[in-house]
């Protein structure tokens, strides 16, 4: 009797368990970071080590990319595409850690998380450090750089 009685102690009036309750049940449980969490509703692939997950919203994609400590565009994609450079517009924000960009003029950008970024076709890009990036962008598929006003290459 004792048990049902704690239990109903710790119950709300709904039958519930309280939130004190809970908290103290989860403490062992261990959590997923909601940054690497499955996104409900996306479609799943990897692609050149890459996870993304690409949902519609609207004319638009909504997709979350997962790049691996060490990834590096012309190493892990460029065989898997086949151009010199990446030829996608990035727009978004970076959620997770750093990533480097190149374009082909040599020209150097560094994002840091949290960022919103803007990346124009035509670079390489490479994780910083020994963490994942996670980067969500919103694209147009073929028709990004029109419809976002982005240029088609990098500028100065």
């Amino acid at each position: 009797m004792a048990k049902k009685r704690s239990a109903k102690k710790a119950a709300n009036k709904r039958g519930r368990p309280s939130p004190t309750r809970r908290a103290a049940s989860r403490k062992n449980v261990r959590r997923i970071d909601p940054l690497m969490a499955p996104v409900k509703g996306a479609e799943r692939r990897d692609v050149g080590h890459v996870r993304l997950e690409v949902g519609r919203a609207g004319d638009a994609r909504v997709k979350r990319m997962i790049y691996p400590p060490g990834f590096r565009w012309s190493k892990d994609m460029k065989p898997a595409v086949g151009t010199d450079w990446c030829m996608h517009a990035h727009v978004g924000l970076l959620a997770h850690d750093e990533i480097h960009i190149e374009y082909a003029d040599g020209c150097i950008v560094e994002h840091d998380a949290p960022q919103i970024i803007a990346i124009e076709p035509g670079h390489d890009g490479w994780v910083v450090g020994t963490e994942p990036v996670v980067m969500i962008e919103f694209d147009f598929e073929g028709d990004t750089v029109r419809r976002t006003g982005m240029p088609d290459a990098h500028r100065h």
